[in-house]
């Protein structure tokens, strides 16, 4: 694998899992899986071993994307030295992660929104305690960080 992203939200089973699924379907349409590795995480431990939440599942495979053998995990230090960039969700968890960090790490640890070309929010809300519209406004972000990010991923694949 020649580069490595990691999604980062609180639990690893909403936001970060949405993000893992949309970008790997992504990275495969643009023929980049072979040089592309995908993961998520999240900064608490709370939900370590679960699949993702149900509504978030139902949201996704509306749209065509299968999070059904994704697993949530933390977030481990080393992590931050492994992938070449670390994505947090929102405010909250990147702060989590930048305290985390090494100052070596640091700089790879960036908003997922900072991708986006449609939405100016710096944050994916968080869906879980709101109602079921929220899992679609996460995936309508996503979709669009993701395809802005595809595009990162090919120029610094071009420069390497």
């Amino acid at each position: 694998m020649s580069y490595r992203v990691l999604m980062v939200c609180m639990g690893n089973i909403c936001r970060s899992p949405t993000a893992e699924g949309v970008l790997r379907k992504f990275i495969q349409q643009n023929r980049l899986g072979d040089r592309v590795e995908v993961d998520s995480a999240g900064t608490h431990g709370y939900h370590v071993g679960e699949a993702p939440d149900s509504r978030t599942q139902r949201a996704a495979k509306a749209r065509g994307y299968d999070l059904s053998q994704l697993r949530a995990r933390k977030v481990a230090q080393q992590d931050l030295d492994y992938f070449d960039l670390v994505l947090a969700m929102d405010k909250s968890n990147l702060d989590n992660l930048k305290r985390m960090a090494t100052p070596e790490q640091s700089p790879r640890i960036k908003l997922f929104m900072d991708y986006a070309q449609h939405f100016d929010d710096d944050e994916v809300p968080d869906p879980y305690y709101g109602l079921g519209h929220g899992f679609d406004l996460v995936l309508d972000m996503v979709e669009d960080g993701a395809a802005g990010l595809v595009e990162e991923i090919k120029r610094e694949l071009g420069r390497r």
